[in-house]
């Protein structure tokens, strides 16, 4: 395998999609090209935020001719040099990041007959909660991009799923919900960071969206995992309730 074929298979990587062999080549070349680093950091947090879109099942018989396809198409290789990409910097990053998030989702919907379903804010103050949403995304893309982004999962109650990143250069933590029930009627989900035995307000849940991405409120400063309780909603000062879910972060 040459250096130019290394440098195409940053989205097989990313999708466990190479042979041992290759993925062994392919983790020495990482060492030593930033470019390749930097692109399987951004198309790996692509990954986990196509995870929260809701999907249709493609039809079995999509399986075949699409695998077929896949075996006669390769990718382009770079026509830029590596150095002038390695050089963009972070906020570039987040930009590009999340351009690739919308362009994935239209085209694995294209292709495998999925849909994703976005929430859209209300009219009502739009602009202002545009401006906290695109801030609230920056900081959760740049901890899912964060080279060392760590990642645990568990199932919760009532067929519902629960991933938790967490970064310790970002000093972040983001949660991950998939399928979660509605809490019930003036209630609302709060999220802790586990202190040793001690919970930590971190932030409280949408009520009206049962798959959600949640950057925890606060620095991670050391917490070994995360509660979730149903708390009044405003959120309480201490859990008042048992813990509906219990996750420790990944080491």
């Amino acid at each position: 395998m040459t250096a130019a074929d290394l440098h195409t298979l940053t989205g097989a990587y990313v999708l466990h999609a190479l042979s041992d062999e290759e993925r062994a080549d392919f983790e020495r070349h990482l060492a030593d090209c930033e470019a390749c680093a930097q692109e399987s950091a951004e198309l790996t947090a692509t990954a986990a935020r196509l995870g929260l879109a809701a999907t249709v099942t493609p039809r079995p018989e999509l399986r075949e001719p699409v695998l077929r396809r896949i075996t006669t198409v390769r990718q382009d290789a770079p026509r830029e040099p590596v150095q002038s990409r390695a050089v963009r910097t972070a906020a570039n990053r987040r930009r590009t990041l999340s351009r690739w998030a919308l362009a994935a989702c239209f085209a694995a919907a294209a292709a495998l007959g999925g849909t994703a379903v976005w929430q859209h804010q209300r009219a009502q103050d739009a602009q202002e909660l545009a401006r906290q949403a695109e801030q609230s995304n920056d900081r959760i893309a740049a901890v899912l991009a964060a080279p060392d982004a760590k990642t645990g999962s568990a199932k919760l109650g009532g067929g519902a799923g629960g991933t938790v990143v967490v970064s310790k250069s970002e000093d972040r933590a983001v949660f991950i919900a998939s399928g979660m029930a509605h809490p019930p009627q003036g209630k609302v989900y709060q999220l802790w960071f586990d202190d040793a035995g001690t919970m930590r307000s971190a932030g409280l849940m949408d009520t009206a969206r049962s798959d959600q991405a949640v950057l925890l409120s606060g620095a991670v400063d050391g917490a070994s995992g995360m509660g979730i309780t149903v708390e009044p909603a405003g959120g309480s000062d201490q859990p008042t309730t048992d813990p509906v879910a219990l996750m420790r972060f990944p080491a």
